[in-house]
């Protein structure tokens, strides 16, 4: 039932749910990330994100993470890790409407 009544909420960002103090923070990781990004891969319900295997950029996509689930609590967020010095990946999935909206994101994201 949960899930059910999730699956209805909006697909809105609110970067009002990120504590003020933080929001400046959000910004800098965001622009940090998003130019990271080497591959984006479609999921059935969203992408994934490789990024370098680098350990500033691991713990920042984290704390990015922490932040992004406040402002778009509708995302799915997971980091892995591949071994031996592999990519790192960010999965943000949540279903077809999230899907679409994530892609309408990144291809903003890639005219900037």
């Amino acid at each position: 039932m949960a899930e059910t009544i999730r699956t209805r909420e909006p697909l809105a960002c609110n970067l009002n749910a990120i504590p003020a103090d933080r929001l400046e923070r959000y910004r800098a990781l965001s622009r940090r990330i998003w130019p990271a990004i080497q591959e984006t891969v479609e999921l059935p319900d969203g992408y994934a994100l490789r990024l370098p295997d680098e350990s500033n950029l691991c713990l920042e996509v984290a704390e990015f993470m922490s932040l992004e689930r406040l402002c778009c609590p509708f995302f799915r967020l997971a980091l892995e890790l591949e071994p031996h010095g592999g990519p790192m990946w960010l999965r943000v999935t949540g279903g077809e409407a999230v899907k679409t909206f994530l892609r309408e994101a990144l291809q903003a994201a890639a005219r900037s």
